[in-house]
């Protein structure tokens, strides 16, 4: 049976990286992966979805303490989404869906690529925020310091213990 639809309007859609489109109702909120018809799957990330979906809830709260952010809200998924997109302009796409009380969500991004690799890239650029301010502290000893613990750190490793650890097959994962 079709779904009734306001007279001359229309489904809102994310249109893809790929150039494909999805129906913005097609996304749910545990979703981490869209399986696309052009073969591919992409990264979905919605505005409520925990920054601890990538990075244990200590490192977060660390996070929310140090960073200003230019709005009035703490640091959180829509700015580390806000750095994936300055870092991967062509890959990653967004569409805000603040208009639509039926969805659940404000707004949404997909990437080109899968959510495990988006997963390293927010790490990736976590690193790099933290080492950026770490710069910034008057300490030498706590940058060398830092700087030699980067030097041990596989991005790779942690990513795959961190899925492991919050079980990203079940939908109902909780923050290590």
């Amino acid at each position: 049976m079709a779904e009734p639809r306001v007279p001359g309007g229309s489904p809102r859609e994310l249109s893809l990286p790929c150039g494909r489109t999805v129906d913005l109702h097609d996304l749910d909120m545990g979703m981490r992966d869209y399986e696309c018809p052009c073969g591919e799957r992409h990264a979905v990330v919605m505005d409520m979805h925990p920054l601890s979906r990538w990075v244990p809830e200590d490192l977060v709260a660390v996070l929310r303490e140090a960073v200003d952010t230019t709005t009035e809200s703490e640091f959180d998924t829509m700015h580390v989404m806000g750095m994936v997109l300055e870092e991967f302009p062509e890959q990653v796409v967004s569409v805000d869906a603040s208009e639509d009380g039926h969805v659940g969500f404000a707004l949404v991004w997909a990437a080109d690529f899968d959510s495990r690799r988006l997963h390293e890239v927010v790490v990736e650029l976590l690193v790099e925020l933290m080492e950026h301010a770490v710069s910034h502290a008057s300490d030498d000893g706590a940058m060398t310091e830092f700087e030699e613990q980067m030097l041990q750190f596989d991005v790779r490793e942690f990513v795959d213990q961190y899925r492991d650890q919050r079980d990203f097959a079940d939908e109902f994962d909780r923050p290590v």
